[in-house]
Order: C-alpha cells, then structure tokens, then sequence
C-alpha cells in the first residue's frame, strides 16, 4: 500500500453512476471535484455486508458534505451496471437506495493500483482483487490530505470523515493546527513552542 497524502490525488477516467442516476460512459474525477474539496471512499464489492451500512451513511451526510464544498465519489471494482442495480434496490433488501454522489465503476482495477489500496489477499480478509476499505480526503487543488484504510469486516464512521474536513479547512483558514480530539468550534493550537505550551496548558486533562 503506497501512501499518497501530500500528494496529487491520482486522476481516472471511468463508467460511473451519478448523483443523479445517470448512467455515464465516461466520468473524469478532476474534472468534476476542480476548485472543490473531495472525498473518494473505496469498498470491497456491490450488494455486500459492512458496505452498505457505509454509503448509507455518507449518503445521509451528504447535505452537510455540500455545504462544505464536498464532492464525494464512491469507488469499487463492479460495473456501472452492478452499481445501478445496488442502488436501483431498496435498503430492507440490501440494497443502498437512491444514494445522491458518484458511484465510479473501476473494472480494470487501475483506480485501486493507483491509489494503492488493492488487496493481495494473505492474511487480510480482503479476497485478493478487491479495494480495500480506504477513504481518502483532497483539497481544493486536487491534494490528498488524509487517508485511512480499514480491514475488511471494520466500518467507518463518516462523522469522522466530516470531522478531518472540517479540520483541514479550519487550518487553511485560521493557520492554526487542529490538535487530538479537535471538534469544530474547539481551540485551535498555533504552531510554535509557545502555542503548545498554552495549548497543553489549559487543556492537557481533557485529551
């Protein structure tokens, strides 16, 4: 697995479903998140078990992901076709409903390469193949600025996807960094020695 924070997001070109049920031949992810914050999220398969619950529940913070200037994009190995079947079905069967962000269809595999997050199989309960659990966040100039990977049977909590956006943009607007635990509306920590000091000073019992 590669790490690419600090990096140029790996650009792609694929089949995907759209936020509005289109079926498009062709989606360009620079394209589609320029001058946007962004989450790409990769999962193992289509009409699976811990998946589900997942892009449900980005879906139902999808709202506040807008608001943020969020596009978010949802990356797996089955076709366009499959995801639209998914979606096209409702949650009590399993399936993930209308949900309002980018399905992208990675059949070849090269979006899960060229993030780094294709399992090998072994001791990972991944079957070899697919992508792994891995959320990656990027920032208005096409930057990844977080990534995560899970095993396979550990879900996210997509609070906490909000969460590191919600710290990025903080950063870049206040020049403060966002120490352990930060929520928004918390202290920020100014980066030098005397920031630390006053930091830890007032909230070292907390953390």
């Amino acid at each position: 697995m590669s790490v690419l924070v600090g990096k140029k997001a790996p650009d792609f070109t694929v089949p995907a479903v759209l936020a509005d049920g289109t079926l498009a031949d062709e989606f360009n992810l620079a394209e589609n998140i320029k001058g946007k914050y962004a989450v790409v999220f990769f999962y193992p398969l289509d009409f699976t078990f811990v998946c589900p619950s997942e892009l449900i529940a980005m879906d139902n913070r999808i709202d506040k992901l807008k608001e943020m200037g969020v596009e978010v994009v949802g990356v797996s190995i089955d076709s366009h076709f499959t995801h639209n079947a998914w979606r096209n079905t409702p949650t009590d069967k399993g399936g993930i409903g209308q949900v309002r962000y980018t399905l992208a269809a990675d059949m070849e595999h090269s979006i899960a390469k060229a993030y780094g997050i294709e399992s090998e199989g072994g001791d990972s309960y991944y079957p070899a193949g697919v992508a792994m659990r891995a959320t990656f966040i990027i920032d208005q100039k096409g930057v990844v600025r977080s990534q995560i990977v899970n095993d396979e049977p550990l879900g996210r909590n997509m609070d906490e996807v909000v969460r590191l956006i919600d710290g990025l943009q903080f950063f870049e607007e206040n020049g403060q960094v966002c120490p352990a635990g930060w929520n928004k509306g918390d202290e920020g920590m100014k980066a030098d020695s005397d920031g630390v000091a006053t930091y830890l000073a007032g909230n070292a019992a907390k953390l």
